[in-house]
């Protein structure tokens, strides 16, 4: 989608954006959340309820320092690999760790120095309280996830830049830790959790930081992010207050920007899990308001053609997915092996919604020829069946058919 159509549709595209802003929203940013790691400063999260059951056995220092607009830790599994975007005082990675449990691990990233110092003071102890040690905190920039600043920060104390030339040599080890020793590989995450922390990101970057999202799950991994949107761009009075970019409003999404972005990412199955109907706050006339989104990897790759078919069960006439499939009530769509398995998959984002119909004679994969998908194909039952099938199954009459055992 272009950004005249977020422009002409009240977006808030992050290039125009990024030209209004005076000031660096990053150190803004920086300074309020480590002031907030030390005294709670309520105007930074908006109401939020938790599972009472995982907060007990949290420090209430922790509790008091958390802010955030949702509790994506709602839909995460047990032993998945979770990767916490933001995750400041680490209330969320350890309500996380009680989850996943021993065979699941979870990854704390956050670039505020009070913050983690905060998360990771209480490391042995909630260790203890839990029953098992499965939670790892980074500094890093979540829209850099391959730098981890720790070892970039100890780097630089033996080696600190005092010209260019240093400055170059700097730039050249965080190539190298990027590309030999990153923070968070590729392709080695489950779940993809923030809750409140990627409107905070400088404009200009926030592509970059879907970019990050997409690279760090494995296939058939999912993000679930809660975050702020607006329905309405923010004024200029608005872009203007540092106080009001550090306290989640300047930099919120537009309410269709905000799923835009997963889907230029390259994610599918993109839903609404929630959207509060009331605004957290109105200023200049603008709403915003907290929704939590989840978004799937996996469905990149080439379209093969195995005789399959899926039948959409309603209840709209037809609809489309995010790559311009479109499925009519009923039919039996032809789809490509890739695009069948997604449909089909029980833990998958459209579960329930597709029956899957494979052919009586399986094509092997090394025999299917390439798909189009994009042709909106009726698969014929014949192709389905083979085109010399004619098979009968008798009736059973041997015994009542609308007894308690019978068919109806």
């Amino acid at each position: 989608m272009s950004d005249s159509y977020n422009e002409n549709n009240g977006q808030n595209g992050s290039a125009a954006v990024a030209a209004q802003v005076g000031f660096n929203v990053e150190q803004v940013v920086k300074d309020r959340y480590g002031a907030g790691a030390n005294q709670r400063e309520a105007a930074l999260c908006c109401p939020t309820s938790y599972d009472a059951s995982f907060l007990k056995i949290l420090p209430q220092e922790i509790i008091d320092r958390d802010y955030g607009c949702g509790d994506p830790s709602e839909h995460v599994g047990e032993g998945e690999t979770v990767l916490d975007l933001g995750s400041g005082g680490g209330k969320i990675c350890y309500i996380l760790s009680q989850k996943v449990g021993a065979l699941g691990q979870v990854i704390g990233v956050d670039v505020n120095d009070e913050m983690l110092s905060l998360a990771r003071q209480y490391q042995g102890e909630m260790a203890q309280k839990i029953g098992h040690d499965n939670v790892n905190f980074f500094k890093g920039k979540i829209q850099d996830m391959s730098l981890n600043l720790d070892k970039a920060e100890a780097w630089l104390k033996t080696k600190p830049v005092t010209d260019t030339a240093s400055l170059a040599l700097f730039e050249a080890e965080c190539d190298r830790l990027r590309r030999d020793e990153p923070m968070i590989p590729d392709n080695s995450v489950d779940v993809v959790v923030s809750n409140c922390v990627l409107n905070l990101v400088a404009p200009a970057e926030k592509q970059k930081l879907f970019a990050e999202i997409f690279r760090v799950l494995k296939r058939g991994g999912r993000a679930v992010i809660s975050d702020i949107v607006c329905d309405e761009p923010p004024t200029q009075k608005i872009l203007d207050d540092p106080d009001l970019w550090s306290g989640c409003i300047s930099g919120a999404f537009g309410e269709a920007e905000f799923p835009q972005m997963f889907e230029r990412a390259g994610f599918h199955g993109i839903d609404l899990l929630k959207r509060e109907e009331s605004p957290w706050q109105t200023i200049d006339g603008v709403e915003f308001r907290s929704v939590t989104i989840r978004a799937y990897k996996g469905k990149q790759g080439p379209c093969m053609d195995r005789n399959q078919a899926a039948v959409y069960l309603g209840p709209w006439k037809q609809i489309q997915d995010d790559d311009g499939h479109t499925y009519f009530r009923g039919e039996r769509m032809a789809v490509c092996d890739k695009t069948f398995k997604l449909l089909t998959d029980p833990k998958g984002p459209y579960a329930g919604q597709f029956v899957g119909i494979e052919p009586m004679t399986e094509v092997p994969m090394d025999q299917a020829k390439a798909y189009d998908c994009h042709l909106n194909a009726i698969r014929d039952a014949k192709t389905t069946k083979g085109q010399s099938y004619r098979g009968n199954i008798p009736v059973d009459n041997s015994g009542d058919c609308c007894s308690t055992q019978g068919c109806c």
